[in-house]
């Protein structure tokens, strides 16, 4: 039986409401499937409209084996192409971030315009065609300040995201504010794993002192459920809807990205010691209401985010191997808001960083007892971990259905 056949059987017979099998945390292989099914072809958040503000502005990224570009062209449009030179491969950005009217390759100084196009490249004859070697394109879609990208030859279709969530989004206005701070962390243990850990807040009491005064333990805020039948979660989405600001839970049909406006604790306006706002000038003139609470976003496989009055945190997740994840958080401002005037970077920062650090910690000790020969999977709290079974289910349904898919077309060929 081969690792595909294997794998599909576990996903077919798996205990509903348990964990997955130990493969799927810690083994190279089950990764690389993870990454040919999902991850390559899937869209994938990677950035936001603002960190390429200008024309030449770019920043790279990298996918597993895939080098990436995004760049801002001068016609005001933001691309996405393979970084890697059309002459002999190498890498045409090497900077994590920049600005150039051209890109040009470091290595022999082939020259592309912004929109991919080739443009100069030296010495090849009077019968090389330049038409012929631009950078090769990778889809690309912008939503409410959001950019995302796919790796496939023939992308899914991005609408249904775009009509669901851009309503949501587009008050905050995100494609006209700043990043404020950037931060970058290596968590060892597996992409779902990371995931998993996100979406409970179970562990939050024992483990997150300071995001726990200002964020709700309610497993309705995390879950599924839509939080419909809590009448705190109902006043709320009634008072910002009044306000105009898309408020109630939507979850894709496929399970892929969810959108829901959930209070904060009490009188808290943000994620600051002190519950008040971190940021005096609002992200947006039409957020400017008082005790909006936080817009939750997700999107598998790549973000989570939160969209508060004051500013908007986003997190992207990228797999780095098996059993390490890289996981960049970015806190956005109003595009005018001054530092040392309008904010205080420490208290901008303070929760998050010091959540994130004990996520990280919380992953790597959940990955170590994984590695264990004694580990076997366990159940899931009904009550606490709601949105953690809808993670490892939406996992599992579109490994099995790309994982059939693919077996049904090799048997076609055959």
């Amino acid at each position: 039986m081969d690792l595909r056949e294997t794998v599909l059987r576990q996903l077919k017979n798996r205990r509903e409401g348990f964990t997955l099998e130990q493969p799927f945390y810690v083994d190279q292989e089950y990764f690389q499937l993870d990454m040919e099914n999902i991850w390559y072809r899937d869209w994938l958040f990677v950035a936001h409209d603002c960190e390429v503000p200008k024309a030449g502005n770019y920043l790279t990224v990298q996918i597993g084996d895939y080098a990436v570009v995004i760049v801002r062209g001068k016609d005001g449009a933001i691309r996405a192409f393979h970084n890697s030179c059309r002459h002999r491969g190498s890498r045409v950005c090497n900077s994590q971030k920049g600005q150039s009217a051209r890109l040009v390759c470091p290595y022999h100084q082939w020259t592309y315009d912004l929109d991919g196009k080739l443009l100069f490249a030296r010495h090849m004859g009077d019968d090389f065609d330049k038409a012929n070697f631009s950078l090769k394109p990778i889809a690309c879609e912008s939503v409410a300040g959001y950019v995302f990208i796919c790796l496939a030859e023939q992308p899914l279709d991005f609408a249904p995201m775009r009509a669901e969530v851009e309503a949501y989004m587009a008050p905050h206005r995100i494609w006209e504010a700043k990043v404020a701070h950037e931060s970058t962390i290596i968590e060892k243990g597996n992409w779902k794993l990371v995931w998993e850990n996100n979406r409970e807040c179970y562990h939050c009491a024992a483990n997150h002192p300071e995001l726990c005064r200002t964020y709700p333990e309610n497993p309705s805020v995390t879950g599924t459920d839509g939080g419909a039948s809590d009448p705190e979660i109902g006043g709320h989405w009634a008072r910002c809807e009044a306000a105009g600001l898309p408020s109630r839970f939507k979850i894709d049909p496929m399970g892929q990205f969810r959108v829901a406006r959930m209070p904060l604790i009490g009188e808290a306006e943000s994620y600051t010691m002190s519950g008040k706002r971190a940021v005096r000038r609002p992200l947006s003139d039409d957020v400017a209401i008082d005790h909006i609470g936080a817009l939750l976003l997700f999107h598998y496989p790549t973000t989570w985010n939160h969209f508060l009055g004051d500013h908007l945190i986003s997190f992207r997740v990228l797999p780095l191997g098996p059993q390490e994840t890289q996981v960049t958080t970015k806190w956005l401002v109003h595009k005018d808001a001054v530092e040392g005037v309008d904010y205080n970077l420490e208290d901008l920062t303070h929760v998050w960083n010091e959540t994130n650090d004990q996520d990280r910690r919380i992953v790597e000790e959940n990955a170590f007892g994984i590695r264990s020969p004694a580990y076997e999977p366990g159940p899931y709290s009904m009550e606490d971990e709601g949105g953690v079974m809808q993670f490892v289910n939406w996992y599992s349904d579109f490994m099995i259905g790309r994982l059939s898919g693919d077996k049904q077309k090799l048997s076609a060929v055959a």
